[in-house]
């Protein structure tokens, strides 16, 4: 047996040397393999501790919010319109000349109590009348229990909240915030 000038292991003098060679590059190419697989654990694992979501652009918030105020100026009422994204942070509000000081708060809330409870607020203030097991959520601060704030969705997935304001009902607002949807559906699903 020799020792090889120190590098690598000890050799035997009887094995010709092409033997150590194809050796060691039987051991390279077993490890490559092994160093793929163990990045795709890791990989794996990553993706297991993140998530993707999809949300809304501000070009496309903002043509939501456009549509429906158009729709409620088309009706003769002069609103505030808010579109949030999907976690009720505002990305768009729109007031009309002539709509209440109240109505971008009121129209923020609306799209925000809808994404929050997954729902339109239309259904939320029927089911939180008092007398109703879900009576007290209408306390709740940021929450408005009037009809006009809907779930953007697309894709499957919930993407934001819009909400209208200063129509004469929450029927009315309601159905400008669908103008609103019904601008950008398309664009949404996919």
């Amino acid at each position: 047996m020799r020792v090889n000038g120190g590098a690598g292991p000890p050799q035997d003098t009887s094995r010709p040397s092409y033997y150590y060679e194809r050796t060691e590059m039987k051991r390279s190419l077993l490890t490559i393999p092994l160093l793929a697989l163990a990045c795709s654990g890791a990989a794996t694992a990553a993706e297991d501790a993140t998530f993707t979501l999809r949300s809304l652009t501000p070009e496309t918030a903002l043509k939501a919010a456009q549509a429906a105020l158009k729709k409620c100026r088309a009706d003769g009422f002069q609103v505030a319109v808010a579109v949030v994204d999907r976690s009720g942070t505002v990305q768009v509000v729109l007031r009309d000349r002539y709509a209440g000081a109240h109505t971008p708060d009121t129209a923020t809330g609306k799209a925000w109590t809808a994404v929050s409870f997954r729902t339109n607020t239309t259904d939320m203030a029927a089911e939180t009348q008092p007398g109703k097991p879900s009576s007290g959520i209408r306390h709740l601060p940021r929450t408005v229990m009037i009809g006009g704030g809907l779930m953007i969705e697309g894709g499957g997935s919930m993407l934001g909240g819009i909400g209208v304001s200063g129509a004469p009902g929450g029927d009315r607002d309601e159905v400008c915030a669908k103008a609103g949807i019904a601008a950008i559906q398309a664009e949404l699903d996919f």
